[in-house]
């Protein structure tokens, strides 16, 4: 069951809803046929549901909204970025829930 915590985001929206967030924003950059984008998910429900308030957490279907994906030179996915005041603050690429944590963690 995905968290009512997740953002769900796309190209129409992602200026509003990541680069001007009053908070930290973690994106994770996806697609449905990405095995390792599946096996994460559960855990960012989690995170979010554990973060909120602190840190959103937010969605971004690659193949539906690749504008910012393109901007933000995702090659790889899963690939989760950190915004902070609008800008990229850090970025982990693959399904590793240590560095992911680590990275919200330290936003």
């Amino acid at each position: 069951m995905a968290s009512d915590n997740i953002l769900i985001v796309t190209d129409n929206d992602f200026e509003e809803k990541v680069l001007k967030s009053e908070i930290p924003v973690l994106v994770d950059f996806w697609a449905e046929w990405c095995g390792p984008c599946k096996m994460i998910g559960p855990f960012l429900d989690q995170l979010a549901d554990e973060m909120k308030g602190k840190v959103s957490i937010a969605k971004v279907n690659v193949d539906q909204d690749s504008k910012y994906a393109t901007d933000f030179s995702v090659r790889s996915i899963p690939c989760l970025i950190l915004f902070k005041n609008g800008e990229q603050a850090d970025m982990v690429v693959g399904a590793d829930p240590v560095k992911i944590k680590k990275m919200v963690e330290s936003a």
